[in-house]
């Protein structure tokens, strides 16, 4: 049963870019990157009990508050300081009003997978010649921690409304650059708040990531999922119903249409696509169903292969079970598509 807070929330348009979703990780992750390089700095950790009486002992001294422009918009900085002035911040020196890569330095090292080198190749490369090898290497091991925190950490929200799977393919370095897979999992809580839940890095999107990604949400606590949004990927179902076999299941329409014109003529594309969209417009599942038996009459000659998959695919109808007032946001991966274009956007 759908609640009345549900439907207020994915019928709204709030936050519906996920900009804000990528600005406040980014803000985050900056924020805590000047708390490792001043702990890295000072040389022990915060709320370690010191003697303060001595004149050369160095220690926390408040902090300053500043904003930096982010492609995805302004960042809150809390900028500490330190009793003697030896903290200089590398990674974000006065007058500086725009990040020099660290979104992209975000994406990599946050992403579930990364491994221990490559954490270390990026801080490296973040506070090069800033820092001696023994300092940079303190920063490195404080940032490892945090990235393991972040995949294994239990959820403080149990419950999602629903969950958007998609993949994206991007430049990374691992050694030489290729594209990979960035496969990223989009939850839409019932007060329609929206938050990165987790995301991978692989050469390619396949079952088998998705799979161990799912097993890694339910592991840290989120037990109730409504709908799952992704693409028809091959696997991708069975490891959804593994971990989730009470969550329905919404093919992307989008995909869908895509998928569609692969094997369609140029001239008749036009045509063919406005037909298929007007059984999404729909009033009611019965009433698509009649359309698509009504598309599948007039096409199946010159497509009778791609029609007969068509018909076949069910759960391109599951967001007919939902609310009028739900559906378009639901009946494709949209949503978690405006995020990935933010994600290219970045490398």
């Amino acid at each position: 049963m759908v609640n009345k807070d549900i439907i207020a929330a994915l019928s709204s348009d709030k936050d519906i870019t996920l900009n804000e979703v990528l600005r406040r990780q980014i803000e985050v992750a900056a924020n805590q990157f000047l708390q490792n390089e001043l702990t890295a700095v000072l040389g022990y950790e915060p709320h370690t009990r010191i003697d303060r009486s001595k004149d050369d002992v160095n220690y926390r001294n408040g902090a300053y508050t500043r904003t930096i422009d982010t492609e995805y918009g302004e960042i809150n900085l809390t900028i500490p300081r330190d009793r003697l002035n030896k903290f200089k911040n590398a990674l974000f020196p006065p007058y500086v009003r725009r990040t020099d890569g660290l979104e992209e330095m975000v994406i990599k090292m946050y992403s579930k997978g990364v491994t221990t080198r490559e954490i270390a190749d990026m801080v490296e490369r973040m506070y090069d010649h800033c820092y001696s090898p023994t300092t940079v290497s303190n920063i490195t091991k404080r940032t490892e921690h945090l990235v393991e925190k972040l995949h294994e950490s239990k959820f403080k929200h149990l419950q999602y409304v629903c969950v958007f799977l998609d993949a994206t393919y991007i430049p990374l370095r691992r050694g030489t650059v290729e594209r990979e897979a960035v496969n990223v999992a989009i939850g839409i809580r019932s007060d329609g708040g929206k938050e990165v839940l987790d995301y991978s890095i692989a050469p390619t999107e396949n079952g088998a990531v998705w799979s161990e990604l799912l097993q890694g949400l339910l592991a840290r606590g989120i037990k109730d999922i409504q709908l799952f949004i992704a693409d028809g990927l091959v696997g991708l179902q069975s490891a959804i119903e593994a971990n989730y076999p009470q969550a329905k299941f919404q093919r992307c329409w989008v995909h869908a249409e895509r998928n569609l014109l692969g094997y369609v003529r140029k001239n008749d594309r036009r045509e063919i696509i406005t037909d298929f969209k007007a059984i999404r417009q729909a009033k009611n599942l019965q009433d698509a169903k009649e359309r698509l038996v009504a598309f599948s009459a007039k096409r199946e000659s010159g497509y009778k292969r791609r029609i007969k998959n068509l018909v076949q695919m069910e759960d391109i109808f599951t967001f007919f079970s939902f609310p009028t007032a739900i559906r378009q946001t639901i009946y494709s991966t949209n949503l978690i598509e405006s995020f990935n274009k933010s994600l290219k956007k970045m490398v």
